[in-house]
């Protein structure tokens, strides 16, 4: 069983390597169980006799999982450290992939991705609190972009793995190949990932100092503010997640096959974004890069949202402004953490746990949102550009970026992982 990092301690180039791959996988588990089963939204609501905002609402179950969990893994992981919290975590999202595959109503299989959500969020919280760990202020924003290139494989694979899984089975194989996967990322990070919370540093407040961390959490207006911008970019994120299968499939008469790799397009300018902001963090502040990428955002989803209104254009007036606004998303998402995280270093855990909660929390509310206005370009639309819309204004009002300083340094917290 690998033992608990020593601060300062380094580690040879091969288990520094495996480390951070894994920590990528662990945080490819959220996006994978989201993803996966988007291709069979349309045959799921045939086969259990239900409808669209039905099938929706158990995305949004999983969303709503992956928040609340991530409020219930953090503390926990701050106190007994984070290998133990995230075995366990991993354990139950197998075992809820288990039933999925054998539930006969969308009100169990609502209930399962619920627990599916639960589960998962034990990766992604324990992969960033891990991240900061180890880095913090550039060094985690970079680390946080490689970690999103496999964040970001997830999207494009995930659909397209589903699509495959439809050719020879019914979306129940999918559940199957979750179980797999999970069950995989619960073995290889047994075997590879370190303790990196030595006990000396683990917080033992109880609930009472539980409730003290959160409250300190909020209080604090740039952390807060920095959260909110990442739940509304990941709302925008999500309503093109829960939108797309139906306006692609259903209004423009795409196959399974063509949506996913509709799907991975907009992937590959979410990944191209996050490794592009490696290369913006030579030159330029995470805070200077959001600037940028939450103006570009909000320009490019009102022409989405005008397109979308008035069918210019076609399907590329519908794609090309929409692959641009994720693109500011990928350029949003590894440095709104990374800022975010950099203020409570004490409290690693419980500040991953309140970003992601919010994070996932708002964008369970985007999931059902585009449904309620009409499962369509226009209803999509409109909460891209919503979402982008409030970002931007977080950010300028709350945050204030041009107050925030950054620290430059390479240096790692715990251990250095370069």
């Amino acid at each position: 069983m690998p033992q608990s990092l020593s601060p300062g301690e380094q580690l040879p180039l091969g288990r520094r390597f495996r480390i951070v791959l894994v920590l990528g996988l662990l945080t490819a588990l959220g996006p994978l169980t989201i993803d996966m089963y988007l291709p069979s939204l349309p045959t799921i609501t045939t086969d259990l006799l239900t409808s669209a905002a039905a099938v929706q609402l158990t995305l949004t179950g999983t969303l709503v999982g992956l928040a609340f969990g991530q409020l219930l893994v953090g503390p926990l992981s701050d106190a007994f450290g984070r290998r133990g919290p995230l075995l366990a975590g991993i354990s139950v999202h197998v075992l809820a992939s288990v039933f999925c595959v054998i539930a006969t109503d969308v009100v169990t299989l609502g209930v399962l991705r619920v627990l599916q959500g639960l589960g998962a969020a034990a990766a992604a919280v324990v992969a960033m609190a891990m991240v900061r760990d180890l880095f913090s202020d550039l060094a985690a924003a970079r680390l946080f972009s490689r970690l999103m290139l496999v964040v970001g494989v997830a999207p494009i694979l995930a659909p397209t793995i589903g699509g495959l899984v439809l050719n020879w089975t019914s979306w129940r194989g999918v559940f199957v190949v979750l179980t797999v996967i999970g069950v995989t990322i619960a073995s290889v990070s047994a075997l590879v990932l370190p303790e990196t919370l030595p006990a000396e540093r683990r917080r033992n407040g109880g609930v009472l100092g539980t409730v003290r961390d959160y409250g300190r959490l909020l209080t604090d207006r740039v952390y807060v503010g920095l959260t909110l911008v990442a739940g509304l970019a990941m709302a925008a994120l999500f309503a093109y997640v829960s939108g797309s299968s139906y306006v692609f499939q259903d209004d423009y008469g795409m196959s399974e096959q063509q949506f996913a790799l509709i799907f991975a397009g907009g992937a590959v300018g979410l990944i191209g974004a996050t490794q592009f902001n490696v290369r913006l963090l030579r030159r330029w502040t995470p805070q200077q890069i959001m600037s940028g990428a939450l103006l570009a955002g909000v320009a490019f989803g009102l022409v989405f949202l005008v397109l979308a209104l008035t069918g210019a254009g076609g399907l590329p007036g519908i794609l090309i402004p929409l692959w641009l606004v994720l693109a500011m998303v990928g350029l949003a998402m590894p440095n709104a953490p990374a800022l975010a995280l950099s203020r409570h270093g004490e409290a690693a855990g419980t500040a991953a746990a309140l970003l992601g909660a919010v994070q996932f929390g708002v964008g369970a509310l985007a999931a059902p949102l585009v449904g309620v206005l009409g499962v369509g370009a226009i209803a999509m639309a409109v909460v891209v550009f919503g979402g982008m819309l409030a970002a931007t204004l977080v950010y300028f009002l709350v945050v204030q970026p041009h107050r925030l300083e950054v620290n430059t340094s390479e240096s790692p917290v715990a251990v250095a992982v370069h």
